[in-house]
C-alpha cells in the first residue's frame, strides 16, 4: 500500500490526477498491513459518550434515531448506515442511509452544517426503498444509495435538491457500496454475498448513470494477481443472477465498503475479514489486510465493513461487531485502532466520512446502546487528523 504516499492530495478530491505508468511501476508492491502503534498515540479513557479516542480528539453526537435533530424540525432515521460528505459553500453536507425496509422508513437523509460545524438543516433525500446499506458519492455531487436485497438497485439521490432516481443499468443484485473513478470514468460496486463479485459500471456518458455497461472482475482464485473485466449481458439479473453470467468471475466473501483514490480502489469483505486493493493502472489486485496474516499479536480489525480515506492517504475501516473499533491503515502498511465505542456490542459502526477540510470524521453506531434500529447514533469526531 505504499503507493498511497503518491495519492495524498487526491484522497478527498473528485478530480484525482492520473499518475504516470512509470510512477506506478516503480511503486513498492504492498504487503498486508501489520500491527503497529497508532500515529496518534494510545487510546485514552472513554469520554462521556463512551468513545475512546487518542489525546487531542473529541466527540459529539449530531443526531439520534427517532429524535429531532437539534436546530431543525427533522426526525433522524432508524439504522443509520453508509454516508459521505459534500462541500457546501463554507459548510458541508453529511448524507446517511437508513438500513431498514421501505415500510419502516428505508432511504436516506442529510445533515447540513455551517462552517463552525453546527447543524443548520436536515431533511429526507430518499424514501420508499429497502435496506439501504452503503453507497458512494459521485464527482457531480450526488449520493448513490444502494439497496442490499437480492433484487436491489442503486438510487441516485440529490443532497442539494432534486428527486431520487433508480439506476437499473447499474444492475439488480445485493448491492453494498459504490466508488466513482473519474480517471477511467467508471463506478465500482461491491456485492454482499458469500459468493459475491466486484463490479464496475461504465456509463455511456460520464455524469449520466441512466445507461452503460455493467462488468465484473475476472481473475483466478489466488489473493493476488492480474485481472480483466467481463461484461454482464443482463444487468437485471433475471433469470440468471449477475454474479453468474460471466465465466471466470472472481468470488469475494461478503463485499462491503469501497473507496477510490488516485489509481487504486480498495474494498472490504466481511466474510473473511479482508481489505483488498486493486491497482487499476497495473491491472493487478492484492490484499491490503487479512486478519489471519497479522503479526505480532492478535488482529485489531475484525467484522471488516465500511471504509473511507483521509487527505494523508490513511484508510479508516469500521467494524461491524468486533470491539466496535474504527481502525486505520497507514500508507506504510501499518494498522492500529483509531477509536473504540464501549457499551454497544449489539451494534456496528457505519458511514465513516471526512468533512471537506479533513478535520472532522462523521460516523454512526447503527443500533447504539439499545441494539435496535431505533437506537442509532450519529457522531462527529474532531481533532488533529493527519493531512
Amino acid at each position: 500500500m505504499e503507493r498511497r504516499t503518491f495519492l495524498r492530495a487526491s484522497a478527498v478530491g473528485t478530480g484525482a490526477a492520473a499518475f504516470s505508468g512509470t510512477l506506478w511501476q516503480n511503486a513498492a508492491l504492498a504487503a498486508p498491513a501489520q500491527n503497529a502503534a497508532s500515529p496518534y498515540g494510545p487510546l485514552q479513557a472513554a469520554d462521556a459518550r463512551g468513545i475512546q479516542l487518542p489525546a487531542g480528539f473529541t466527540s459529539q453526537i449530531v443526531a439520534r434515531s427517532r429524535q429531532t435533530v437539534t436546530g431543525t424540525s427533522y426526525t433522524w432515521h432508524d439504522a443509520p448506515d453508509g454516508g459521505a460528505c459534500f462541500a457546501d459553500g463554507s459548510g458541508w453536507i453529511y448524507v446517511s442511509n437508513s438500513e431498514v425496509s421501505a415500510s419502516a422508513g428505508g432511504g436516506a437523509s442529510m445533515l447540513r452544517f455551517n462552517s463552525a460545524g453546527t447543524v443548520t438543516a436536515a431533511s429526507r433525500i430518499l424514501s420508499g426503498t429497502n435496506t439501504n446499506c452503503a453507497g458512494g458519492k459521485t464527482p457531480w455531487n450526488t449520493w448513490l444509495s444502494c439497496e442490499e436485497t437480492s433484487t436491489g438497485q442503486v438510487w441516485e439521490t440529490y443532497p442539494f435538491g432534486g428527486t431520487a432516481v433508480a439506476r437499473p443499468a447499474m444492475g439488480r443484485f445485493t448491492h453494498e457500496a459504490a466508488a466513482a473513478d473519474p480517471v477511467r470514468r467508471v463506478v465500482y460496486l461491491t456485492e454482499d454475498r458469500t459468493d459475491g463479485c466486484f463490479y464496475r459500471f461504465v456509463p455511456t456518458t460520464w455524469g449520466d448513470l441512466s445507461s452503460g455497461t455493467l462488468q465484473v472482475l475476472r481473475a483466478g482464485t489466488a489473493t493476488s494477481g492480474s485481472f480483466t473485466w467481463g461484461t454482464v449481458t443482463d444487468p437485471d439479473g433475471s433469470p440468471t443472477a449477475t454474479r453468474n453470467q460471466v465465466s471466470g468471475a472472481k468470488r469475494f466473501n461478503g463485499g462491503e465498503g469501497c473507496h477510490y483514490a488516485g489509481d487504486t480502489v480498495w474494498f472490504t469483505t466481511k466474510g473473511d475479514n479482508r481489505v483488498w486493493q486493486v491497482d487499476l493502472a497495473a491491472g493487478t489486485y492484492e490484499l491490503a489486510y487479512d486478519d489471519g496474516l497479522v503479526s505480532p499479536g492478535p488482529a485489531p480489525l475484525t467484522g471488516v465493513d465500511n471504509i473511507t480515506g483521509s487527505t494523508a492517504g490513511d484508510l479508516y475501516i469500521a467494524e461491524d461487531g468486533g470491539t466496535m473499533d474504527i481502525c486505520m491503515i497507514t500508507p506504510d502498511d501499518k494498522i492500529s485502532v483509531f477509536l473504540r465505542i464501549g457499551g454497544q456490542s449489539g451494534s456496528e459502526i457505519t458511514g465513516p466520512a471526512f468533512s471537506p477540510a479533513g478535520n472532522r470524521l462523521y460516523f454512526s453506531s447503527q443500533r447504539g446502546t439499545s441494539g435496535a434500529s431505533s437506537g442509532g447514533i450519529t457522531y462527529c469526531v474532531t481533532g488533529p487528523f493527519r493531512t
